[in-house]
């Protein structure tokens, strides 16, 4: 087998759920009745922040069930396994999976931050973001430092907030920031943009990657927002949800497209992107239409004339699979050193409890020089997160 017992998993796109009292514990007392606390309703615990209510869909904490017993149904903290929101019995549950170190992205807040976006009172917002980070840098990830990467979210709707948070969490150790895989869903400023700049500025002299997850920005293909933060909306008649979770990647072909022409990469040399969540069989074709559209294209729009698309995503990106054997097929032409695994856990993409067997099984044709990039050296490269003796 080309997965090496010395070889270490590092799960760059895990998950997990908080505990009732991340925001209780950190918040001022005269936020804590707005601020983000568990209830009870008709037997199930859910999410009430800013006077709205929000359940922890069952999907996010399938971990240890069958999928025969999978749901969209809001669950409560006994009926998961105790991994999903205890980092002590995380570590137990990453060793029987065989992985090593994991970066976790929230829940309650979205991946991206976007329930506090989309928040009334904005400075108790920002406050929820701050405590938020907190909890994930100095309590989760101090249990274990070597297992753990830290991660940030941002209150993005304040460019000048979200800079001076980003250079908080950058001097209190995180590897990386999570943002909107698509700003503009959410009435932001586009990845075109100057508007955005001093964030990169921050990112690239911290060498901090962006996390851009899918769904962080706040779109699902073919449902409405709020298929994140509760119960899905179809905006295609009848569509399952199986529909969005098929299509889940599709949201990271625009984003990487967007920001392959959107010039900033040329203005940010030292900028690196994360697609969270993103797959990579599709990389190919988009490389190479874009490549096919730059060349053709490239005399009359205000793009790049020199540098080619496929050139810029090799030297910025990093494509993310969980299961992707299609991708792995081509990956010399995505860039064998831009490839990262993810566990996923403990969403129902996840292999747990059996992710290491799996991903021996999807990497047996790939070369153990290369293996070991994919599985451990490109996420700590990017992230910044040596190995501990």
């Amino acid at each position: 087998m080309p997965l090496q017992d010395d070889h270490q998993i590092v799960s760059v796109d895990d998950h997990l759920i908080e505990h009732p009292r991340v925001w209780q514990d950190r918040l001022p007392q005269k936020f804590q009745e707005n601020g983000p606390r568990i209830v009870e309703l008709e037997g199930r615990h859910l999410w009430s922040y800013d006077g709205q209510i929000m359940p922890t869909i069952g999907l996010n904490a399938v971990a240890g069930k069958p999928p025969e017993e999978w749901g969209m149904d809001p669950v409560r903290y006994e009926d998961m396994i105790p991994g999903c929101y205890d980092p002590v019995a995380r570590i137990a549950d990453m060793d029987l999976d065989g992985v090593q170190a994991a970066l976790c992205f929230p829940s309650m807040p979205g991946f991206g931050g976007s329930t506090f976006f989309r928040g009334q009172d904005k400075e108790l917002a920002l406050l929820c973001v701050k405590a938020w980070n907190d909890f994930y840098i100095d309590e989760w990830c101090a249990t274990a430092p070597d297992r753990y990467i830290p991660l940030a979210i941002l209150p993005v709707w304040d460019i000048d907030e979200t800079v001076a948070e980003a250079k908080r969490v950058a001097a209190k150790g995180a590897r990386t920031v999570s943002f909107p895989d698509s700003p503009v869903p959410m009435g932001l400023p586009s990845f075109h943009s100057d508007h955005w700049d001093g964030l990169w500025d921050v990112c690239s002299d911290a060498k901090m990657p962006v996390s851009l997850h899918f769904g962080s920005g706040s779109f699902v293909p073919g449902f409405s927002y709020s298929a994140i933060a509760s119960s899905p909306t179809p905006t295609l008649p009848d569509a399952p949800f199986a529909v969005a979770i098929t299509l889940f990647s599709t949201n990271l072909m625009w984003t990487t497209v967007d920001l392959l022409f959107s010039g900033k990469l040329q203005k940010f040399p030292d900028l690196q992107f994360s697609l969270s969540e993103g797959g990579i069989g599709w990389v190919p074709y988009v490389l190479e239409r874009s490549d096919y559209v730059w060349k053709r294209h490239r005399y009359y729009q205000p793009i790049d004339f020199d540098t080619r698309p496929s050139d810029l995503f090799r030297a910025h990106f990093y494509g993310c699979f969980i299961d992707d054997e299609h991708g792995l097929v081509n990956r010399h032409t995505i860039g064998v050193d831009r490839i990262t695994l993810e566990i996923d856990f403990p969403h129902s993409d996840s292999n747990w409890p059996n992710s290491r067997k799996r991903a021996a099984e999807v990497l047996t044709k790939v070369p153990d020089d290369e293996c070991k990039l994919i599985v451990e050296d490109n996420a700590r490269r990017m992230l910044n997160f040596p190995r501990v003796a």
